[in-house]
């Protein structure tokens, strides 16, 4: 049985559990979980992190914690009891390690490893707190670390700051918002600024001497020097190092580091130098022999010098080489250091074997403490500390010190009756009093022991030694006295004896008689002469003579023979026992001599205060002991003297000795009586201030009252005490007399001179440190009466003297902060004197900050849920006296333009955050009581008003993001919660107040813009939250967003009628509050847009200004990442629910379904750009908005923004011709007027024309850089006749020259022809602009179709491709997935003008062939009825698809939608016709090209004639025969006896061909060839006789031409006019039926034995359709050879298995191989797949090409004739207009050539021509095309460079060919132009070829492009008019020579043969922009 659980309520999972019985919970190591019940060793409850899952756990998986329970019962709350800091750890490393996944999966290794060890060292420091062993010391620091390190992980993660105390979270629910800010700001503080040290340490580590012969030993001494004041500032560090330059205990670091400690900050500066002397230990010389002496002597070595400013960078000096300088003359090594300093290089020079000091420096920050704790290390290897000289700036009472610091610094000796000047060598002793030498008490530095002598070094041949030695005694206190210094003088002989001679000593006493110790300065002390033998151990000898030469000089009792020689020391004392003080001592000493009291009270100022502190307890007895004495006589000299000691401890330098005083008042302190006389001084001094001329002497007294006071006091009750309360009436009536004259002193007005302003500042600054010493002895009551009394006498004037206001409101500050506020009685009587002052300087708005700070003091004392009376009594008081003044203090200062500087800038937020917490404070603390007293104080409305609109406009300035630091959650949500609560409250007073008749436009419209503001802060926003974190928000405050929300639509519905007022200027506001991704705030908001549309219908009959801005501001919203598809959704549902039954119903769905189409739009655009790359769907989508903001919502801005984003697209994916296009929308738009444009995007202001000049030559550079010339010439051409109407020439001039520059670039530099793919894009989740649609692509240079389909599935990488070319079904358009179907298909050029015409260069006709395309073509085979499996052709249909676009390709994107597919049916005679005409044509082309010698090798021609005769021989042709020829057919399908006639036509004319061929190919082959080219011809008449053919009629015979030379001449551009090796020139009859298909090269390929054949011949080991990159088609039945199609051919059409009866059964009967890669997928010879891009060439008409055709399946428009331009004209406005009116597409221009015309004729004529007769204009063109006047299947033009390389296929398409029955000759004298032969195309053979290079491929990244208009539009747009031209019905001319005007005035025609006309769908709008 279940029972809910007592005390088992919360517990750890300590193992993990599955969950897998029933109701069982699964749960994870770590998880926290809450025990509801429990049963027989198992738990029930659930996870914290998951509450709404319970479950069943076995209860040995759980360690159970304490914890306290919250709510009993079903909705208790556990809440566990261990530690705080604990607890936030625990959570904090759970949120972290989620994160710190994420940082390894961002590659962020750095700040990944960082926090890896952070997070185990808090684990770590936790469990030491987790096992309870520490010391309450210890459990402090250990979580200082914790937090320290919390903080810092939150920091660098950019997680919450968090508020702390004591080291433990604050729930800001129990403190005020004041301190909950003081929390956070000092925290933030503490991160962003550390607290500047003002104790610095410096760190030296010796390493060694760097010396090329050192060895001897030597002395290192570092001392720091100031060079400012000339003097060292520093102990000296000293060591010793051996012989090879290292220190002499390397195992003992004391001896070689030292921490010169206590630099104050004043000390870092660049005039501090660190000194290092280095000393030598040898010889008297440095070269001497090693015989020469034995004795050692220490001797000047060398000295450097560094700037402690090289350390101030903080970095550490590591390894610091140091160079070593030596004197130029001994007797300046005294002064070396200071000559080094200042450069005075004429006096030193680097030592003689180039020595340098290696050491490493650091400088350390921080009490020395501290540094122990920070460099732990340093100080347990060990580390020698040296202190500054003296004491530091900071005395700490109990320091005990006595060190006495000597300077050996010079001496005068004599010569001594030597020649030469004397070594002189120093000892120092310290004698006792009994005469013995003191042991160990000199010291020589920090890092040696203290010795007990001291020998100074030895300067060579110098009576004038100068030596500057310092050294330290530390000599006890109990040795000083009788103690002398013995100073002895000897003679270091440089003999081999080298003897020590003494010649003299000098000695000094420590202490004189009167127990003052020797005085601190320089002594020049007598050197005594003596012997060598003198005995100087008895002291009692010399201890009577005098030692100093100024009391020698007084007493004079010697003859003047002794004192010639002199010795100079420096003595100094640093002593907190002694004294140097005779007058300190007479004071002490006062009843020895009670007539000097007064002299000793006088002098007492005038003793340094460091002696006073150091005798502070024996003074201050003293003093006292006085005033008992004589109270009369001597009270106010002790009262004057206690004044200078305690103003004494003021000094930063003795502040510490304050607790030191504090101490003796307690507990040493006995002066009973001393009070008395202490208030009747004080009471004199105070009424005489104002009759004082001199205020110097009362201002010490009053800066001294807190201590008087406090002396006072403690006299009082130890009188009390001693009498029992005695004389207390007394006592309070002296009190409240002296407070009487402070109030009378203060009430004064200073007149004049400040110096009584000065006064009462005094006062003013100390008083309140009076008031703990009066609660001592008066009632609460009372002392809040008196220093209110105090306070409120002071003048509340505010002009008279600003510093004294100040001091005023600190006086004001400290009351606040002072023990007496605390109390809520004294609180409350002193509550309006501290509201009254700062209601005045706020008022004036004078000392903010300080204002700020009482304040906040006064709101941290009322805690938020205090109820108590006397707190709501203090509210009302606040409410009343300061509300209105904070919120105009908070508007004045948050509108101040900010200050520059850092400092102010930071004093400036703290302020406004003081303020502001402040504000947020009193509105927590308001009741409902307080909210109905304030809104009834508001006598008339206007003022109410005024408040209400200052207090909304002060809650936008806290809602701002900068009003806190950026991790500031916790004070934000503390704020928000406090506005949102005072918002329902003031909402009431707006609806009460300013409704209906009353209503007030500007304080609604101030409520709903803060409403909306509010929800829309970042720090509201829960989604991005984590979930501990939103959980831990959503319990304390709720989601405040809904709420506001809920206040908004209320608000809104009391409006009424007055809500046309906000309609639409709310639209922007409200709709970004309903994208906000929380749901109920978007049911309770989307339905005010329906109000709103509903209300703007009543006014206005519509709702035009709903829609226009619901639509401007969607796009800003959306683009910034608000809303999703939830949204759109959501918005649609409600918005169609609220307007059933609105009468207006019709246009609301209308306005929703555009809104929404919009949404959908920008969502997926949104989605897009989200993608690294610019990929299609980019473009596409952008393409999509673009279309829709101009047809659907004709906003022309937007529109033009997304065109300028288009472009920045297609720039960025390299794709020039689209990014063109795109700019010529924008271009359109403008016309060439001087109308003045404002700046937009990235357009300066400039006029109209201006701007289209830039636009027009921006242009033209993408068209040349997309090598889409011709239509950068049109554009050339308009903006020169511009410039020619201006008559600018010189810019004339320059377009001309680019014209001509894209005509070379035209005829000179190779194009490629791209590839176009068809993809159908199906199912749900594609986004909306590509979903279940079909486009054609164009594909990037190089890209075949296996590389587009590849690249589509990148772009998509969860769509799947469809492996065959059906159309799909419905189950696909409606599935949740993606599929891709992708082929090639074929593009059919509309204009045939260009390409029908004869000698038109193929580079020029390229163009024409992949530009401006609509109509797309791909053909799928398929059999009908019963397959023969003798002979596949009877039943071999094809099923023809064309497809037509909503806009010509290339346009605006790399795509665009099919508009619409017609599908027709070809049958099997027709498709023989097709591919008969298809091989004639390839032959035709092939025998020109060979007979101009345009091919390189004759290969090609032999290849083809090999596969087509050797087939025929081997059924080939001969199957057409069987199939269609028979009896049966004929009988059977009489309607096809003109296409039986016509195919028989076209075999016959293949064998003409043939036999044509072979008559080239004999003139032409090579010798080795032979034998296979009699092959050939045998096999021809073979062939030949199979057709029962023996001559050819005379109808198809040719005629044969003889060239003059012999052999035929060959103009440059045209074709030859002969094709027989005789001259003859073939022009085959035209074909009654054609059908553009794609040219393949044989209906029957190679055989195997002749492919061998010619493999040998060539040398190729490859089959010879892959040694010259040829692919013939797979042939068919017997048709076909084994090697008849290459392992390479690539084919991207579907063909059906079951057009290729040889085919192996696993492709048989398969439809699904039409997508399958090329190598895979089966191919047919008959239906091949479609040749590359750049072989088609289309094939025109002869003759009478105009009639229609007699092809039934081809429906009307195709049978009529295209009619192309005769001429450009690009002049006039008007043509353009016309261009633009007409709406057709017009292709761009090609070079002017004269007109030629064919002559269409049906039989076959001869006509001889002339040999003159050549036109020279023909000779001036370069390549050989074909006749301009044949219709031509696609093909490949032999002289292209780029069309090696294998060739994509396309879904296996058809082209038709035709041939004209017409022959005739060429007439150039007669201007007849005859036509030629259309060579077949055939690619270029790489290998074979020589000179030809293989074309490279790259591969391009530039995605499709998309429909530029929508499927619902349904009308193609036409070619920016910029580039169309007006077209003509009459028959076609060439335009005019360049020469020739070109304004001649056409009539528009139609541009193609469509279903319907395509008009623009817009009126053409001028751009505003």
């Amino acid at each position: 049985m279940w029972i809910p659980t007592e005390h088992e309520k919360y517990g750890v999972v300590i193992a993990s559990f599955r969950g897998t019985v029933p109701y069982g919970l699964s749960l994870e190591i770590g998880d926290t979980v809450q025990i509801l019940e429990k049963c027989d060793g198992w738990y029930r409850g659930f996870a914290l992190k998951n509450p709404n899952i319970k479950g069943i756990f076995p209860s040995s998986y759980v360690h159970l914690k304490n914890a306290c329970v919250k709510n009993k019962g079903q909705f208790e709350m556990v809440i566990p009891t261990e530690d705080s800091v604990i607890t936030e750890m625990t959570s904090t490393l759970r949120d972290w390690g989620t994160m710190w996944k994420q940082l390894y999966v961002r590659n962020e290794g750095d700040l990944f490893h960082r926090l890896w060890h952070i997070m185990n060292e808090i684990l770590d420091l936790r469990r030491q707190v987790l096992v309870g062993h520490l010391t309450h010391d210890r459990m402090k620091d250990v979580k200082r670390h914790i937090t320290a390190r919390l903080d810092w992980g939150n920091e660098q993660l950019g997680l919450d700051l968090v508020p702390r105390k004591e080291y433990a979270m604050v729930d800001p629910e129990d403190i005020s918002i004041t301190e909950l800010y003081r929390l956070m700001e000092h925290r933030h503080r503490k991160k962003d600024t550390p607290v500047q040290a003002s104790s610095h340490h410096l760190f030296v580590q010796m390493k060694s001497l760097m010396c090329s012969n050192l060895g001897e030993e030597l002395e290192v001494i570092f001392s720091l020097f100031d060079s400012k004041e000339n003097r060292p500032i520093s102990e000296r560090f000293f060591l010793r190092l051996n012989r090879n330059g290292l220190p002499k205990a390397p195992d003992k670091p004391e001896r070689h580091c030292s921490l010169f400690v206590d630099l104050g900050s004043s000390e870092l500066r660049k005039d501090i130098y660190i000194t290092v002397h280095i000393i030598r230990i040898g010889r008297m010389g440095a070269g001497e022999k090693k015989n020469a002496c034995s004795v050692q002597y220490r001797r000047p070595f060398g000295c450097a010098v560094l700037s402690i400013a090289d350390l101030l960078t903080g970095e550490t000096k590591d390894d610091l080489v140091l160079k070593v300088y030596m004197c130029n003359t001994e007797s300046e090594w005294y002064q070396i250091h200071e000559n080094i300093i200042k450069k005075l290089n004429a006096r030193y020079n680097l030592t003689g074997s180039n020595a340098g000091l290696a050491v490493s420096l650091q400088l350390l920050h921080g009490d020395i403490e501290q540094i122990r704790r920070e460099y732990s290390s340093v100080f347990s290897h060990g580390v020698s500390i040296t202190r500054k000289l003296g004491f530091s700036d900071i005395i700490m009472p109990g320091e005990m010190r006595n060190d006495l610091y000597i300077t050996v610094e010079r001496g005068e000796f004599e010569k001594g009756g030597k020649s030469v000047a004397r070594n002189v060598e120093v000892t120092m002793f310290i004698v006792d009093s009994n005469g013995q030498p003191l042991k160990d008490f000199i010291s020589f530095g920090s890092g040696e022991p203290p010795a007990s002598e001291y020998h100074s070094f030895v300067l060579y041949h110098n009576n004038s030694p100068r030596w500057s030695e310092l050294l330290k005694l530390p000599i006890p206190v109990d040795k000083f006295r009788g103690s002398h210094i013995r100073f002895e003088f000897r003679h270091c002989s440089t003999k081999e004896k080298g003897e020590k001679k003494l010649f003299g000593f000098s000695f000094v006493p420590l202490m004189q008689e009167d127990g003052r110790t020797l005085p601190d300065g320089t002594h020049e002390l007598i050197v005594h002469k003596c012997e060598e033998n003198t005995n100087l151990q008895d002291t009692t000898r010399y201890l009577k003579l005098p030692f100093s030469k100024v009391i020698f000089l007084g007493n004079n009792n010697q003859t003047m023979k002794a004192t010639k020689e002199s010795f100079w020391i420096t003595s100094f004392l640093c002593s907190t026992k002694l004294t140097q003080n005779g007058d300190m001592l007479d004071l002490l000493k006062w009843r020895t001599h009670p007539d000097k009291i007064t002299g000793c009270l006088s002098k007492l100022k005038e003793i340094d205060g460091s002696e006073i502190v150091k005798f502070l307890q024996d003074t201050l007895d003293t003093l006292f002991g006085i005033l008992d004495e004589n109270s009369q006589k001597y009270g106010s000299k002790v009262f004057d003297s206690l004044v200078h000691i305690i103003n004494l401890l003021q000094d930063s330098k003795f502040h510490h000795f304050k607790p030191v005083m504090d101490t003796y008042i307690e507990s040493h302190f006995a002066g009973a009586l001393a009070y008395r006389d202490l208030i009747k001084v004080l009471k004199w001094y105070v009424d005489r201030i104002t009759e004082a001329e001199r205020q110097e002497h009362i201002q010490e007294v009053l800066k001294a009252q807190e201590y008087i006071f406090k002396y006072i006091v403690q006299s009082r009750r130890l009188f009390s005490l001693a009498t029992g309360g005695q004389n207390e009436e007394e006592f309070r009536c002296c009190i409240q007399e002296l407070l009487m004259s402070v109030r009378f002193f203060l009430s004064q007005e200073s007149k004049g001179t400040g110096a009584l302003s000065q006064s009462q500042a005094v006062f003013l600054s100390s008083f309140p440190a009076v008031y703990s010493e009066l609660l001592k002895l008066f009632d609460v009551r009372e002392v809040a009466n008196l220093v209110q009394d105090t306070l409120g006498s002071l003048p509340t004037i505010m002009h008279v003297d600003d510093s004294l206001q100040a001091i005023k409101l600190q006086c004001i500050g400290k009351t606040v902060e002072s023990q007496l506020y605390t109390n809520p009685d004294s609180r409350y009587i002193l509550l309006p004197v501290v509201l009254h002052h700062l209601h005045i300087h706020l008022q004036e708005q004078k000392d903010l900050i300080m204002c700020a700070r009482i304040l906040s003091n006064v709101f941290c004392l009322i805690k938020k849920n205090s109820s108590e009376k006397s707190v709501l009594e203090e509210i009302d008081v606040i409410v009343a006296s300061l509300l209105d003044i904070l919120l105009r203090t908070i508007l004045e200062i948050t509108s101040r333009p900010q200050a520059s500087s850092s400092a102010m800038r930071l004093q400036f937020q703290d302020v406004t955050g003081e303020f502001v917490a402040c504000l947020l404070s009193l509105l927590r603390q308001m009741t409902d009581r307080h909210y109905q007293q304030l809104l009834n104080s508001f006598s008339t409305k206007e003022e109410l008003r005024d408040f209400l609109l200052q207090i909304f406009t002060v809650f936008r300035i806290l809602i701002r993001p900068e009003m806190f630091p950026k991790d500031w959650t916790v004070m934000r949500l503390v704020a928000n919660n406090v506005i949102i609560t005072t918002v329902l409250y003031l909402s009431d007073a707006l609806r009460k107040n300013f409704l209906n008749e009353n209503f007030d436009y500007k304080i609604w419209d101030s409520y709903f813009y803060l409403a909306v503001i509010f929800i829309n802060q970042l720090c509201l926003q829960l989604e991005m939250f984590t979930p501990s974190k939103k959980k831990k928000v959503l319990e304390k405050y709720g989601d405040m967003r809904v709420t506001m929300g809920c206040e908004i639509f209320s608000m809104w519905q009391n409006l009424g009628e007055h809500k046309l007022h906000f309609i639409p200027a709310l639209i922007g506001p409200f709709l970004e509050v309903t994208l906000i991704p929380q749901p109920d705030l978007r049911n309770v908001m989307i339905p005010i847009f329906h109000d709103m549309m509903d209300w703007e219908q009543r006014r206005s009959g519509n709702f035009k200004q709903v829609e226009a801005k619901l639509i401007d501001k969607l796009d800003s919203l959306m683009s910034e990442g608000k809303g999703d598809e939830t949204y759109r959704e959501l918005f649609n549902s409600i918005l169609l629910k609220k307007i059933e039954r609105e009468t207006w119903r019709e246009s609301g769905v209308s306005l929703i379904a555009t809104v929404t189409r919009l949404m959908e739009r920008l969502l997926d655009y949104r989605d897009c750009m989200k993608i690294g790359e610019v990929d299609g769907k980019k473009i596409g989508c952008t393409v999509s908005l673009l279309n829709f903001y101009k047809t659907e919502l004709n906003k022309e801005e937007m529109y033009i923004r997304y065109i300028h984003k288009l472009y920045d697209l297609h720039l960025k994916a390299q794709n020039f011709t689209e990014a063109a296009y795109t700019l010529l929308l924008y271009d359109e738009l403008l016309e060439w007027s001087d109308r003045p444009l404002r700046e937009f995007l990235t357009y300066p202001m400039q006029t109209e024309w201006q701007r289209k000049e830039h636009l027009h030559l921006t242009i033209i550079q993408n068209f040349d850089r997309g090598k889409c010339w011709e239509n950068g010439i049109i554009l050339c051409r308009k903006i020169a006749e511009q410039y020619e109407s201006y008559y600018d020439y010189r810019n004339l001039s320059k377009m001309r020259m680019m014209e001509a520059s894209l005509y070379d670039k035209i005829m000179d530099q190779q194009r490629l022809e791209p590839e176009f793919f068809r993809v159908g894009f199906y199912g749900k989740k594609f986004p909306f602009f590509l979903r279940n649609k079909e486009f054609v692509c164009r594909g990037h240079d190089y890209e075949r179709l296996e590389a587009f389909q590849q690249r589509m599935l990148n772009e998509f990488p969860h769509a799947i491709a469809m492996q065959h070319a059906n159309q799909p079904d419905e189950t696909i358009f409606q599935a949740e997935a993606q599929y891709l179907q992708i082929y090639a298909v074929t593009p059919i050029p509309e204009s045939q003008e260009v390409l029908q015409r004869e000698g038109v260069p193929d580079n020029i006709k390229s163009f024409y062939k992949v530009n401006h395309i609509w109509k797309f073509r791909y053909d799928r085979p398929f059999h009908k009825g019963t397959k023969d499996k003798e002979n596949e052709f009877k039943s071999l249909w094809v099923e023809r698809t064309s497809l037509y676009l909503v806009q010509s390709l290339p346009g605006i994107s790399r795509w665009f939608e099919v508009e619409k597919r017609e599908v027709v049916e070809m049958s099997p005679l027709e498709n023989a016709m097709e591919v008969l005409e298809n091989k004639n044509q390839q032959l035709k082309t092939l025998i020109s090209q060979c007979q101009t010698r345009q091919m390189q090798n004759i290969n090609p021609l032999t290849m083809c004639l090999n596969g087509v005769i050797d087939a025929a021989v081997n059924g080939g042709v001969s199957r057409y025969q069987e199939a269609f020829f028979v009896k049966d057919y004929i009988l059977s399908h009489p309607e096809d006896g003109e296409k039986i006639a016509r195919l028989r036509e076209l075999m016959l004319e293949q064998a003409q061909i043939l036999e044509f061929g072979l008559a080239v190919h004999e003139k032409f082959v090579p010798q080795d060839m032979r034998p296979l080219h009699k092959k050939l011809v045998d096999q021809f008449f073979v062939m030949k006789s199979s057709f029962g053919i023996q001559e050819f009629p005379a109808c198809i015979q040719a005629s044969p031409v003889h060239f003059p030379n012999g052999s035929p001449r060959v103009c440059r551009n045209s074709a030859p006019a002969s094709m027989s090796p005789d001259g003859t020139r073939v022009i085959p009859r035209r074909s009654p039926l054609s059908y553009p298909a794609v040219n393949r090269y044989s209906s029957s390929s190679l055989s195997s034995q002749a492919s061998a054949e010619v493999s040998n011949i060539t040398g190729q080991s490859e089959s010879s359709d892959e040694v010259f990159n040829m692919q013939p088609s797979p042939s068919t039945s017997s048709l076909s050879s084994t090697h008849s199609a290459s392992p390479n051919v690539t084919s991207s059409a579907p063909s059906s298995a079951r057009a290729s009866p040889l085919l192996s059964d696993k492709h048989k009967h398969s439809r699904e191989n039409s997508c399958l890669s090329p190598r895979d997928r089966p191919c047919s010879a008959i239906y091949p797949t479609p040749v590359e891009p750049s072989q088609r060439m289309l094939f025109n008409h002869i003759g009478d090409g105009a009639l229609p055709r007699s092809d039934p399946n081809l429906s009307a428009p195709e049978k009529a004739v295209n009619p192309t331009p005769s001429s450009w004209s690009l002049d006039s406005g008007k043509e353009a207009k016309n261009m633009s009116d007409s709406g057709k597409l017009i292709s761009p221009p090609v070079p002017p050539r004269p007109t030629q015309t064919a002559s269409p004729a049906r039989h076959t004529t001869s006509v001889s021509p002339s040999p003159a007769g050549r036109s020279p204009l023909k000779g001036s063109v370069q390549s050989f095309t074909p006749s301009p006047v044949e219709y031509n299947s696609p093909g490949l033009s032999s002289n292209s460079p780029v069309l090696s390389g294998s060739y994509s296929s396309g879904i296996s398409s058809l082209s038709r060919c035709s041939t004209s029955e017409t022959s005739g000759f060429e007439n150039q004298a007669n201007e007849q132009s005859v036509p030629v032969p259309v060579p077949v195309p055939v690619p270029v053979p790489v290998p074979s070829f020589s000179g030809s290079e293989e074309p490279v491929r790259k591969e391009s990244k530039t995605p499709p492009p998309y429909s530029v208009y929508e499927r619902t539009l349904r009308r193609p747009v036409p070619l920016p008019h910029s580039l169309s031209i007006p077209v003509t019905s009459e028959p076609p001319a060439l335009p005019p020579k360049p020469l020739a005007a070109r304004s001649s005035h056409l009539e528009n025609g139609t541009r193609r043969t469509d279903p319907g006309p395509r008009p623009r769908p817009l009126p053409r709008k001028v751009s505003q922009l």
